[in-house]
């Protein structure tokens, strides 16, 4: 079994280990031509950013070549997860690939600049967060079936959030208004994950597109008040 994931502060990485086999990022997948990924199980492990997939996730999957009888999908959010069960149906369906499991894992929601870590912490037993991981591991060790049915109600609101949000969220252009000022902390975590010839020493620069995919989940990062 291939974990593909995509992970911003860490949810989809403990999810994916949790799940288990080989795991593969895909930022790193992304630097190549051609991914190729051939396992009798393959998923994608990832949050949701605006009621669907973060943009590096959707490219990798129109680009990937992925062979499997059994691909899945699952994703981790915090506050919800509107139509993003659908939107991996959807894309699924447009990259040809054979999707029979789709779920989703409430968990903390460390969008910090958004929650209060404290009341993260207070309530995440409320989310019964391995219980829910359990349940997932156990669905796919049995390659239980489960999908959702993309019809023309979930269509409509799969629009509507993309309008609303993540049209602005999500664009490529979107984040490249965000700098890194002197709040950056360097943490190095941008550069474990973007090629050293992309990131510059200099404070103030535009994120490239590997790193912007995150920003969202920076806790350090802001719009300079002029933009």
């Amino acid at each position: 079994m291939t974990i593909c994931y995509f992970t911003a502060t860490g949810n989809s990485l403990y999810v994916a280990k949790r799940i288990g086999g080989e795991l593969r990022s895909i930022p790193k997948l992304m630097r190549e031509d051609r991914p190729t990924i051939s396992d009798d199980a393959v998923g994608v492990v990832c949050p949701v950013y605006c009621g669907e997939m973060p943009g590096m996730v959707r490219r990798f999957l129109l680009k990937a070549e992925i062979r499997t009888d059994y691909f899945f999908f699952v994703y981790t959010y915090g506050m919800s997860e509107t139509f993003a069960k659908p939107h991996a149906a959807a894309l699924a369906k447009q990259a040809d690939l054979p999707l029979r499991y789709v779920n989703s894992i409430k968990m903390v929601d460390n969008f910090l600049p958004g929650f209060e870590m404290q009341n993260q912490k207070e309530t995440a037993g409320e989310k019964r967060i391995e219980e829910q991981i359990h349940r997932v591991c156990q669905d796919i060790a049995l390659r239980k079936v489960s999908t959702v049915p993309v019809g023309v109600v979930r269509k409509i609101g799969m629009a509507l959030v993309h309008g609303t949000m993540g049209k602005t969220v999500l664009k490529g252009t979107a984040a490249k208004s965000y700098l890194v000022t002197d709040d950056c902390i360097q943490c190095g975590v941008c550069a474990r994950y973007v090629p050293p010839t992309t990131l510059r020493s200099r404070r103030r620069w535009p994120f490239p597109t590997a790193v912007r995919s995150a920003m969202p989940a920076c806790t350090t990062v802001r719009k300079p008040p002029s933009i």
